[in-house]
């Protein structure tokens, strides 16, 4: 039985991956190694005729600078690790999406890691992003524990945390409580009195802000406000939410949810499993404007996060902490801005 053709029966070698080298592009272009590396490295004194040479050459055989081995001299990479647990759902993706468009643009190489909330996760991934000498990592989710902090200090990483506040971390915060009160607010100055607020047992800082903000502003206006939650901050923690909000007969008139994802999952259970009408009956306010917000089944009246500011924000408090690593924590805080749709209109 043959197992291969051509080679007597044994089956072919995997080609080992070579990739075109500096000394074949100085070869090519009858240059020195030197000359090739000086025509490569930003500032580095080199005779136009031998540039043109070079490039000449590297362009013909598809060279590219090996950034890993001039990372690994110069103890520094240009990565950048995104830490985040379930990068793929609702904003966090939009803004992962954001993060690595804005990096790749300022010649960072991005790298995500999908990662859990528990101590040993995020230490884990540190380790991995501190061993590839990433230089910067950008938090999304998690509460970094104080040795995460820690270690990023002795190795003198930047640090960037997105979503909460941590004292001895550059962070980038949304206006939760501004946006909680502004949704109270506007729900009560609309005619309605019996609100509810959804969130999540996650207890992230921001579900924690928001749910918190509303429920006190509520409470001072003087309508009775009630908390439901699901387990997660997600379509299902809505679903399970709204069953537990409506089927106890609360007659809730206005919900407001910690963010979208939990709004469409309120919504379809309004709309599929009771009487209720949206907004007529029940109005729904959620929070981020991810783009499912504007679909014609939603219509979703919601504060707006934009990725991409609060992105540029995280990479310019990455940059300020690579000039100077010896500046005070840098905190910038983002106001959400009410987008009016059809699940509630002032």
């Amino acid at each position: 039985m043959n197992d291969g053709p051509g080679n007597g029966g044994r089956m072919p070698k995997k080609e080992r991956m070579r990739f075109v080298s500096a000394e074949q592009v100085a070869q090519l272009a009858g240059v020195s190694r030197s000359a090739v590396s000086r025509t490569f490295t930003p500032g580095a004194s080199v005779a136009p005729a031998t540039r043109e040479k070079v490039l000449r050459a590297a362009e013909e055989l598809g060279y590219h600078v090996n950034d890993l081995a001039r990372g690994v001299l110069a103890n520094q990479s240009r990565l950048v690790g995104i830490v985040a647990t379930r990068p793929e759902v609702g904003f966090r993706a939009h803004l992962a999406a954001a993060l690595a468009k804005l990096l790749i643009r300022r010649g960072s190489i991005p790298i995500l890691v999908n990662t859990g909330e528990t101590e040993e996760e995020l230490l884990a991934a540190q380790k991995m992003l501190i061993g590839h000498r990433a230089e910067a990592i950008i938090i999304l989710s998690g509460s970094p524990p104080a040795s995460f902090l820690e270690l990023a200090q002795r190795n003198g990483q930047p640090l960037v945390v997105i979503g909460r506040s941590e004292p001895d971390a550059d962070h980038v915060r949304a206006g939760n409580s501004e946006a909680s009160h502004k949704a109270a607010t506007a729900l009560y100055e609309s005619g309605r009195r019996r609100l509810a607020v959804i969130g999540s047992n996650t207890g992230t800082p921001a579900i924690v802000e928001r749910e918190s903000a509303f429920l006190s502003t509520a409470e001072a206006l003087g309508a009775s406000v009630v908390v439901a939650r699901g387990d997660d901050s997600d379509y299902d923690g809505g679903v399970t939410a709204g069953r537990a909000l409506f089927s106890n007969k609360i007659k809730a008139d206005a919900v407001f949810c910690a963010n979208d994802q939990i709004a469409f999952g309120l919504m379809d259970v309004v709309r599929l499993e009771t009487q209720l009408r949206v907004p007529e009956d029940v109005a729904v306010i959620g929070f981020d404007d991810v783009p499912e917000s504007a679909w014609l089944s939603y219509r979703l009246t919601t504060f707006r996060q934009d990725p991409l500011v609060m992105a540029q924000r995280a990479v310019e408090l990455m940059e300020r902490r690579l000039d100077n690593p010896d500046a005070p924590a840098g905190s910038e805080r983002v106001i959400p801005e009410l987008v009016i749709r059809q699940s509630f209109r002032p």
